[in-house]
């Protein structure tokens, strides 16, 4: 059985921008779409590890900030001729509430 954690209400994240959640073992950046989907990353880019939270929000993508990669909120993999993952963190919404997967916040650990 999955344990989640409540990090926060949907409405505090901004539509089409993120916001970051600490955890053990590294960052978490929740991202909001325009249509209202919400997607949880880990907060480093596959390339060169930069804030995937700081970066553009467009349709279930983000782009990375520091050289333009384009992420899959969806997924977490790079797209285009791009190789590498950032982390994708189960997410659930239970009313306004956004709940994230207690043992994915584990997996990355440094």
């Amino acid at each position: 059985m999955t344990e989640w954690i409540d990090v926060g209400l949907v409405t505090d994240i901004p539509v089409q921008g993120s916001r970051v959640v600490a955890a053990p073992a590294g960052d978490i950046a929740v991202f909001r779409t325009a249509d209202g989907s919400v997607f949880a990353l880990r907060d480093r880019c596959p390339h060169k590890g930069g804030p995937l939270s700081e970066g553009m929000v467009h349709g279930h993508a983000v782009t990375c900030p520091l050289h333009n990669w384009v992420i899959s909120l969806e997924t977490g993999q790079a797209q285009g001729a791009d190789h590498g993952c950032a982390g994708k963190i189960p997410v659930r919404i239970e009313g306004e509430r956004v709940l994230l997967a207690a043992s994915a916040l584990q997996r990355y650990a440094a």
